[in-house]
């Protein structure tokens, strides 16, 4: 089976962790200056994926700052004090090689996948970037029209406005209500000097991880990474420590009491309609039994939700249940996309469907199939080193401890019909949102 790794804060600076999964090695190293490095080496695979996980995002932003941890992720390939933006850009493409950057609402991850052979020079260059980012006025002022251009984009796609604004209204004014990329007024505001502060207070050694999966050599890249910090003018504190896994915020904190009910026109076709309230948190030892809930309801074609909506009434194409979880807090939700004039009567069988999974439960036979789609689904979603990659880091700083497969397989293999059915009630009994965008009221 393999050895379960307890991750946040343990071993001293230097210390390292293996275990063995399914041919593969994981080990883990903290260096001075807390940095954490996790890697898992795949046989016979010659590309690796290398992520630089830093522990901000957009529920870390203050007032005055809304808007920085994505302007970063933009500002970042352009340019240092070595390179500039077509360096970066050259580097990568010369040797057929991927980079790209995602913000979320609790980190920010640079990753690039490349031969194994040109690892060196993708930590080099990532390591160039999250140490030495330039900030250059100008180009921060093209990156805001940029990212305004971004923003635009997402607001005319109603699938997107729908998602974010269920998590407006569900958990109100907490941080993890924002939207990831900011507000078009939070862009437009936000100064230099801001984004420069965001960037000097949170991308330090103790919030730093670095991930790496694939044809990776684990003692060999934590001196690459070591050697790419030191170069970048980061002081390794031999005495600093890792930031241990955010406390999460209670969720009274700015999540509203009672349900409400938002319609954002657009003139659209059809229209997108979410169910929400708020969820389960990160690290809930019942995540395991929300992994199967949402299986049942919505998570695929056999699930109630898609068998009753789509296949026996025909009232949507899409129609699925999701949940997300952050920490101390989550979300939870039903979505459809139908035809305006059906939105009621939609909204209504989602919510009929929780409401009857929350009453009579779970058969026997659709827990052993959920617990199938999610077996085959876990196992084929590590095929690549990408997800292995992102596996580790979000282990690293989310969950502070990393499974083995085996492990997870267990945990999901050990839910029962009783634990999704308490579930189920308990979201049931909560506070619930609708959020409708489409072309009412023309």
């Amino acid at each position: 089976m393999g050895q379960h790794l307890p991750l946040v804060g343990a071993g001293r600076p230097g210390a390292e962790l293996t275990v063995g999964q399914d041919g593969a090695t994981i080990r883990r190293s903290v260096l001075p200056g807390g940095v954490r490095v996790l890697t898992e080496q795949m046989p016979g695979l010659r590309s690796a994926t290398v992520g630089a996980w830093v522990g901000v995002g957009s529920r870390d932003e203050t007032d005055g700052h809304h808007g920085s941890t994505h302007f970063l992720e933009h500002l970042l390939f352009k340019g240092t004090s070595r390179r500039t933006a077509l360096d970066i850009a050259e580097a990568f493409d010369a040797v057929g090689g991927e980079a790209n950057a995602a913000t979320g609402k609790e980190h920010t991850c640079y990753y690039a996948r490349v031969l194994d052979e040109d690892l060196p020079m993708a930590v080099d260059v990532i390591g160039d970037m999250v140490t030495s980012a330039r900030l250059d006025a100008d180009e921060l002022e093209t990156e805001r029209g940029v990212i305004l251009e971004e923003i635009a984009m997402t607001e005319d796609d109603p699938g997107e406005v729908v998602h974010e604004q269920i998590a407006a209204a569900v958990l109100g004014t907490h941080p993890l209500g924002r939207p990831i990329g900011g507000t078009p007024d939070t862009i437009r505001a936000v100064p230099r000097d801001a984004v420069v502060e965001h960037y000097r207070w949170h991308y330090r050694p103790s919030t730093l991880v670095v991930a790496a999966a694939g044809g990776v050599d684990h003692d060999r890249l934590v001196a690459q990474v070591g050697d790419a910090l030191v170069a970048g003018g980061w002081d390794l504190d031999p005495d600093g420590v890792p930031r241990d896994r955010r406390p999460g915020v209670p969720e009274s904190d700015g999540v509203p009491t009672e349900g409400v009910e938002l319609t954002v026109h657009r003139h659209v076709e059809q229209a997108n309609v979410v169910v929400g309230t708020t969820g389960l948190s990160a690290t809930d030892d019942r995540r395991f039994a929300m992994t199967v809930l949402n299986a049942v309801l919505g998570g695929g074609m056999s699930s109630r939700m898609f068998q009753e909506i789509r296949e026996k009434r025909g009232l949507a194409y899409a129609t699925y249940s999701f949940s997300q979880g952050h920490g101390g807090l989550g979300l939870f939700g039903l979505y459809a996309g139908c035809t305006p004039a059906r939105v009621d009567e939609v909204t209504a069988l989602m919510v009929a469907e929780l409401e009857q999974l929350a009453d009579g439960g779970i058969t026997d036979a659709e827990l052993e199939r959920s617990v199938g789609q999610l077996s085959g689904g876990l196992v084929l979603g590590l095929e690549d080193s990408g997800s292995r990659m992102s596996r580790l880091g979000r282990s690293e700083l989310v969950l502070g401890e990393l499974m083995t497969l085996d492990e997870s397989l267990a945990r999901i293999r050990a839910v029962t019909a009783d634990d999704v059915r308490e579930l189920a009630a308990d979201l049931a009994s909560r506070p619930r949102s609708v959020v409708r965008v489409g072309p009412f009221g023309e």
